[in-house]
């Protein structure tokens, strides 16, 4: 129970800090309502599982704390505009995310367009700070990496191929290598760019890759599950949105059972590779496999 405790206690220390930098570096004084619009998008709402992934990836190297916060606030914005831009009529046409309005439909479809392009490009002045808080090599490398995950390789393409797959069977390795894009790449690269912070060992780097990558698929596993299982004000989204638009999900493909299989055996795969990291202080990360596989919304 202390050990819960203890990790429930950091989880919402961390939670409040990425708030009060979200409320901080989100400008709400941005033309024509665009800042209202972008504050509405990524504030008071979310797991902020990404951030705290970061977060956690930087303690396990022993990394600065400065560079992994604003890392945190970036992967943040960028999961943010992506749901704004997903939400859009022309992409999975959603009306509800975080338990609220769309953004799109609280401020119409161009103003939507425009906060997430706006949240974007906020992430990557986010982690360029010109007060020399955060080493020019290690702003090169975080942006870097996340405009990778973030691009034609990785949540953008990702994106793509689901578009495409409307109504298309898909076979396992397919819907992997969607989803390793789509929703993968992201997460992992929260633990990256977390470790980035910090000077770990290359083998170390590998195992922590391995384990973002697993508990990637991990989440979107349980993501699909989820729609499935539980109600729409449990979600905060449309539950159910996937089998009605004709999507190919991990429950569709492999059966209910088998994706619950499959999401443990994830974790599995995501508690090995830190147990192969060699860093000593994993717990955290470890705890938030567990958080994600048994999480119910």
């Amino acid at each position: 129970m202390k050990d819960t405790v203890t990790l429930n206690d950091w989880v919402q220390s961390v939670l409040d800090e990425v708030e009060s930098a979200l409320q901080a570096w989100v400008p709400m004084d941005a033309p024509a309502g665009l800042g209202e619009a972008m504050r509405y998008g990524v504030l008071d709402g979310g797991k902020r599982l990404r951030p705290l992934l970061v977060l956690a990836a930087c303690e396990a190297v022993g990394g600065a704390r400065a560079a992994a916060l604003r890392a945190a606030v970036a992967v943040e914005l960028i999961h943010a505009y992506s749901l704004v831009h997903d939400d859009l009529p022309c992409m999975d046409n959603d009306v509800l995310r975080r338990g609220k309005p769309t953004v799109h439909v609280r401020y119409g479809e161009a103003q939507a367009m425009l906060a997430g392009d706006a949240m974007q490009a906020l992430a990557f002045e986010v982690l360029t700070p010109q007060d020399g808080s955060v080493e020019p090599a290690l702003q090169a490398r975080l942006c870097a990496l996340l405009a990778r995950a973030a691009g034609h390789a990785g949540m953008a393409g990702g994106q793509a191929i689901d578009l495409a797959s409307v109504g298309r069977p898909l076979d396992e390795a397919a819907l992997r290598d969607m989803h390793r894009r789509k929703t993968g790449a992201l997460l992992q690269v929260s633990v990256l760019m977390g470790a980035a912070c910090g000077d770990a060992a290359p083998a170390a780097l590998a195992a922590l890759a391995d384990y973002g990558a697993a508990l990637g698929l991990a989440f979107q596993v349980v993501d699909d599950i989820l729609d499935v299982t539980q109600e729409s004000h449990t979600l905060g989204k449309t539950a159910g949105k996937d089998l009605h638009d004709n999507k190919p999900t991990y429950v569709s493909v492999l059966g209910l059972d088998a994706a619950r299989r499959h999401a443990a055996e994830l974790r599995d795969q995501a508690q090995a590779a830190l147990a192969r990291s060699g860093l000593a202080n994993t717990a955290r990360l470890a705890a938030l496999a567990d958080k994600v596989v048994d999480r119910d919304s």
